[in-house]
């Protein structure tokens, strides 16, 4: 193929575009780029190379290829994915390097231009009709376009080059998400050549599931694993059919079959497993993970659910059995020494408890210190927590904010509630941006003694976090409390249920506010909603004092003396005591 000037960009272009990058991002060192030279040099000589052998007065274009795949490189480093693209589009067309069109295809797809990949791949197929790994991307790309008669033409041409070529890795992921466009599909797929392709049929049982025709999906599967009884997706698939079309039975026949036809497959064992798990039967998925492991001693998912199972099955040793081998697990570390600690905790063993929560970190180091504070908390060790607490801060900055909070609640809960805002004050002015040690000390202080804190702490929560309903509602609960700016109180409550329109506790606020301005019209329904909800004694004695207000002498009584005897002891319900007297005899 000629490599001239016609196809290519010219060499003064790819100096402009080179100049330009280098004026765009001066300054960074060149180093950074070792493997993106090296990465384009190789695919620069492969494509020079291919192209002097087929015409050689093209040695003045030799350079090209390098320059344009570095060109693109950098592109890429800085962000720049369309002049990347570009470059790479053009160096894919306009030469046979299979390296620079799978290069232009994965910018391609990582973007999403689905418009370009399309002319890579389908000018690579023009190129070579015969390349199988061209005809893969023409068919992924294609479904992925949603050009259903093109992915139906392509996939034929799969098959009458390997008609038992694996379809499978093409189609995941990538079927359509609504009605028309999967009706669409099959019908283009049914009519095709590839239909008696197990994985085509596979994916037909997946869109006919999607469609809710799960009878005729499982007989597809089915028709399937004939043609391929050993793959463990179809295998899985067919289980999952019979459990959405909700037959219990046959899921744990299908499954039973499953793994004993198939014992030294490990993930359609494991599957049945967590099948029996999620049914309700431990005992039975215990046996079956004693079974497994025996045959896979080292696999670590399979250790971690029978420790877990063990666990819910209190037996505890066992449990510690399974879990004390994943001691080393790069996967399940963390979660072993939660667990392990749960273990413990559940035996009364504390001590070894607190020694394994103080292993965790990763995705459960939050959950791991609160259940490490409330060991401290039953063994009256709280001091000895906070000591704790303020040595996490030094080890885990990362997580300084949930520290201070944890040591707060700690302090409040001792009844140093004074202590516990001066150490949130201190969080905030280390943390100054922090909303969540923001609001923990809001609802630390007193509306009417730390009014100005906290309205400061109130203005800079909505500065932070404008449209948080939390926040909102902090504010105009406060304003509501403090009987001042109402109507500030009513627009913030307003535009917080604007957010979280079923929330209780906005609910209550709102009704609130509009108790404290006589408008008895929308605060009953709304503190009724609210009380519905939350069942709170002071929501319902407001509601009660709005229904005496207005005059519902029967409503009233009927619901303060349901609040009497549900919350005997209420400060605001004994109150009601008052008005109920003040009430007629019916």
């Amino acid at each position: 193929m000629c490599y001239c000037a016609s196809y290519v960009w010219s060499s003064e272009k790819l100096d402009n575009n080179l100049q330009y990058l280098s004026r765009k991002h001066s300054g960074i060192l060149i180093r950074r780029y070792s493997n993106t030279i090296l990465f384009v040099s190789s695919m620069a000589l492969f494509t020079s190379g291919r192209i002097s052998a087929q015409n050689h007065t093209t040695t003045h274009y030799n350079t090209l290829p390098l320059k344009q795949s570095m060109i693109a490189e950098f592109a890429l480093q800085y962000g720049d994915t369309k002049l990347a693209l570009q470059n790479y589009t053009n160096l894919a067309i306009h030469s046979d390097s299979t390296i620079a069109k799978q290069r232009a295809l994965d910018i391609a797809l990582d973007e999403n231009d689905l418009n370009a990949a399309l002319t890579i791949a389908m000018h690579w197929v023009k190129q070579d009709p015969s390349d199988v790994p061209a005809l893969f991307y023409l068919t992924h790309i294609s479904l992925k376009a949603h050009k259903y008669e093109l992915t139906a033409n392509t996939l034929d041409k799969i098959l009458s080059i390997d008609s038992d070529a694996d379809l499978a890795e093409i189609l995941a992921g990538i079927s359509p998400d609504n009605a028309s466009d999967r009706n669409a599909l099959l019908e283009t797929l049914r009519k095709s050549r590839a239909r008696h392709n197990p994985s085509i049929i596979v994916l037909i049982a997946s869109l006919e599931a999607q469609n809710n025709e799960f009878a005729q999906a499982i007989k597809d599967v089915e028709h399937a694993l004939q043609k391929r009884p050993h793959i463990t997706s179809f295998i899985l698939l067919k289980a999952s059919l019979l459990e959405l079309n909700d037959n219990q039975q046959a899921t744990e026949a299908w499954y039973q079959h499953s793994s004993m036809y198939h014992r030294h497959n490990y993930e359609v064992r494991l599957a049945e497993v967590k099948y029996l798990t999620r049914i309700g039967k431990p005992n039975t998925a215990l046996k079956k993970l004693q079974s497994i492991i025996q045959m896979w001693p080292q696999a670590d998912e399979a250790l971690f659910i029978a420790g877990l199972t063990s666990i819910d099955l209190k037996q505890y040793d066992l449990a510690e059995h399974y879990l004390l081998q994943l001691g080393h697990s790069n996967r399940y570390q963390n979660e072993a020494n939660y667990y392990l600690a749960i273990n413990a905790e559940r035996k009364q063993h504390y001590e070894t408890a607190i020694v394994y929560y103080r292993r965790v970190d990763g995705s459960l180091y939050t959950v791991s210190r609160r259940a490490l504070m409330n060991i401290f908390d039953k063994t009256d060790r709280l001091s000895e927590g906070l000591r704790f607490l303020t040595q996490e801060r030094v080890n885990y900055p990362q997580h300084a904010s949930f520290l201070y909070q944890l040591q707060a609640n700690i302090l409040k809960k001792q009844n140093n509630k004074q202590a516990a805002i001066e150490l949130l004050n201190e969080a905030v002015q280390n943390l100054p941006d922090d909303p969540d040690l923001i609001y923990a000390q809001v609802l630390l202080l007193d509306p009417f003694q730390d009014r100005a804190l906290l309205e400061q702490d109130l203005n800079r929560l909505l500065t932070l976090e404008p449209n948080s309903p939390t926040y909102l509602n902090a504010y105009a609960y406060t304003l509501a409390v403090q009987n001042r700016r109402l109507n500030d109180a009513r627009t913030y409550v307003e535009k917080a249920l604007d957010q979280a329109p079923d929330q209780a506790s906005i609910l209550d606020t709102y009704g609130y506010i509009a108790f404290l301005q006589n408008d008895f019209k929308t605060a009953i329904p709304v503190l009724e909603k609210a009380y519905l909800a939350n069942h709170n004694p002071k929501t319902g004695a407001r509601l009660a004092t709005a229904l005496y207000l207005t005059g519902d002498s029967k409503q009233f009584t009927t619901l303060t003396k349901q609040l009497q005897q549900d919350f005997p002891k209420h400060a605001e319900v004994m109150q009601l005591n008052t008005l109920l007297r003040s009430q007629p005899s019916l």
